[in-house]
């Protein structure tokens, strides 16, 4: 699961690939390091087109998953899209985009260790975009705040490919690379849209940093 990305490109970038026609992010600073529930800009569809803005990383986690619990900080990576609880979700008026230059993943090493391993297109970390969903959403994330109501995200996982796949079997994010790609995710219906829903091609990924909870690379850029 990919449970740390960072983004190291400006707005400007971000609203050139995606489209986004309005910026509610403020002045951004590059965010190296984003943890689960931290909050972190996506693009979304809005009447009056595509909207760059801040959310926290973490969907609403299904009934199951809450028994016993009295928060509930969120899911982070979404795979069986099949399910109920997350096919509410899959309207255009729900996906989103989720920037990032490089993401991470945890090797799992002999002496039981777990560093993470960051992946990026190449060593430039050029920008791309995780395929998400988003909702706002009434809830404990954490009992010391009580109940807030947050907009919220998640992204898509699928097989790993050949890179991915050497570090963490289980899975990889949905990246999108192009704005076509991004443009039939956030238009399309939704049988066409989760398509999308694919490991990138071997190949396609590099490793550009191991060993560091934040991957600093491109902040100069």
């Amino acid at each position: 699961m990919c449970n740390i990305y960072s983004l190291t490109k400006g707005q400007a970038a971000i609203r050139e690939l995606t489209g986004a026609m309005t910026d509610d992010t403020g002045n951004l600073p590059p965010l190296p390091g984003i943890f689960p529930d931290y909050a972190a800009p996506i693009v979304r569809n809005q009447t009056g087109g595509r909207e760059l803005m801040m959310a926290r990383w973490g969907m609403p986690s299904p009934a199951f998953a809450l028994k016993g619990r009295v928060s509930d900080s969120g899911v982070t990576n979404i795979r069986n899209t099949a399910s109920p609880h997350w096919r509410r979700w899959f309207g255009v008026e729900h996906r989103c985009i989720v920037p990032f230059t490089s993401f991470s993943e945890n090797e799992h090493l002999t002496d039981s260790t777990k560093p993470p391993v960051w992946f990026a297109l190449d060593e430039t970390r050029p920008l791309a975009c995780f395929a998400g969903i988003w909702t706002r959403w009434s809830s404990v994330r954490k009992v010391k705040e009580g109940e807030t109501t947050n907009d919220v995200f998640g992204f898509l996982t699928t097989e790993p490919n050949r890179e991915v796949g050497a570090i963490h079997p289980k899975a990889m994010p949905v990246i999108l690379r192009t704005r076509n790609e991004i443009d039939l995710w956030m238009t399309a219906p939704a049988s066409e849209a989760l398509q999308l829903q694919r490991p990138l091609p071997d190949d396609a990924l590099l490793i550009v940093a191991r060993g560091q909870k934040h991957d600093a690379g491109g902040l100069a850029e």
